[in-house]
């Protein structure tokens, strides 16, 4: 059955198109990572031309709310994930994140290893660059799907436990409060922006290699002001939105 455009609106055909491929998927007609009718589908339905179509699917893309895969078609993209840039006194782990977006959290482990401190880690912990720090890296999902590339940067002393800690599908800020006594409650210094995805980064987070990432480095610290650890992380941007 077609769908009945208004032609004496003052709204033009692709923008009407627009809002009802939009009301659709914003009501479960279309699912998240769906696919969506057809170019010449859309075109039958709404009694339109492709060109009209076209033009409304681009600025659902542009929007987020559509993604082209070559080959393949039209998708619905998943929703995205809201958390807070900044964060002082109510640090909000991805856990918590997920969650308070409706969302199942889930983590599997990278690698956890001992690094060197470089200039800007040594700064934050305030010990001499080349001290070594632990290093726990894991992939973060939303309903099984690849969100964040999370590397989080510890000191080696109390921190032994991470070398054998189960840190799969958890979040680890309530493993290390629980083994330490000790909570992140300000994230300082905290900066955005954006970078390009390597061959690691891309492999975790299913993107292709030099698809823009947001990424954030941020250093958060305990209720008594004492360096916690420190995240360098990589989320994908057509997933994850930021609140600051």
């Amino acid at each position: 059955m077609g769908t009945q455009l208004d032609s004496g609106s003052a709204a033009p055909l692709y923008q009407q198109v627009l809002e009802v491929i939009k009301g659709k998927i914003e009501n479960g007609t279309y699912p998240a990572d769906s696919q969506i009718p057809t170019e010449l589908e859309l075109s039958r339905m709404f009694g339109v031309g492709r060109v009209t179509v076209r033009r409304a699917i681009e600025e659902l893309v542009g929007e987020g709310y559509l993604t082209k895969r070559q080959g393949r078609g039209t998708f619905v993209m998943t929703p995205k994930m809201v958390r807070k840039v900044h964060q002082k006194g109510d640090v909000q782990s991805f856990t918590d994140a997920c969650r308070e977006n409706g969302m199942r959290p889930g983590a599997r482990p990278v690698s956890c290893a001992l690094i060197e401190a470089d200039d800007a880690l040594a700064a934050f912990f305030g010990i001499r660059p080349g001290s070594q720090l632990t290093l726990v890296s894991r992939l973060r999902t939303a309903d099984g799907i690849p969100v964040l590339f999370e590397n989080n940067y510890y000191p080696v002393e109390g921190f032994e436990f991470l070398r054998e800690e189960d840190l799969a599908d958890c979040s680890i800020f309530r493993v290390v409060g629980e083994r330490t006594g000790h909570f992140p409650v300000e994230s300082d210094p905290c900066r955005l922006e954006i970078a390009r995805a390597d061959v690691d980064v891309a492999r975790e987070l299913e993107v292709p290699v030099g698809e823009p990432l947001f990424y954030m480095s941020v250093g958060f610290l305990d209720a008594d002001h004492v360096p916690f650890c420190y995240g360098r992380q990589f989320y994908v941007g057509s997933r994850y939105s930021f609140h600051i």
